[in-house]
């Protein structure tokens, strides 16, 4: 019997593994979406403002406060352009993921390629943007991305028989 095959133990965890994974998937890839609609649809200075709201208590109390201080900075540098940018970035790409989430859900055949290859895609984006700001979020988004690839090739491989086989020998 094959390791992880289905009907076994480790087989029946694996699919309950994976689709677990793909519900955590939705609800990150819905609030993904969300948050992107939310940039898109906020006032221009509303960030700085929250930001400002936020710390104003703080730092008339203690006006080196780092952590205010670092957080009111950044508000400060995130303009128009780079909340117009994230806000278009997170509602498509929540949206794209999401779309490919439910085709995995469904069971349609032609999503688990297709998934495998975006969340690929994905993952070397998110590589790249790792290796710039080294955030400890995007290697952990990029770990469960990596997560899924994995159980999503396990399940296209059991679900529609398709096996991941060495060429037979003799062939030419």
């Amino acid at each position: 019997m094959k390791f992880g095959a289905p009907g076994t133990p480790l087989g029946r965890f694996l699919h309950w593994l994976f689709e677990v994974s793909l519900i955590i998937k939705a609800i990150f890839e819905i609030a993904e979406t969300l948050s992107g609609l939310a940039l898109l649809g906020l006032p221009k200075n509303a960030l700085f403002d929250a930001a400002h709201w936020l710390t104003a208590r703080e730092l008339h109390e203690d006006p080196n406060d780092r952590i205010a201080n670092a957080f009111l900075n950044a508000a400060h540098h995130f303009s128009i352009q780079t909340q117009d940018f994230y806000g278009f970035y997170f509602t498509s790409h929540g949206l794209l993921k999401l779309v490919v989430v439910l085709l995995l859900i469904r069971g349609l055949i032609w999503a688990y390629p297709m998934a495998i290859v975006m969340m690929t895609g994905f993952v070397a984006y998110q590589m790249y943007l790792y290796s710039l700001n080294h955030g400890a979020g995007m290697l952990a988004l990029t770990v469960l991305d990596l997560v899924v690839i994995a159980l999503t090739l396990r399940e296209w491989s059991v679900r529609h028989s398709f096996a991941l086989r060495k060429p037979r020998e003799g062939r030419s």
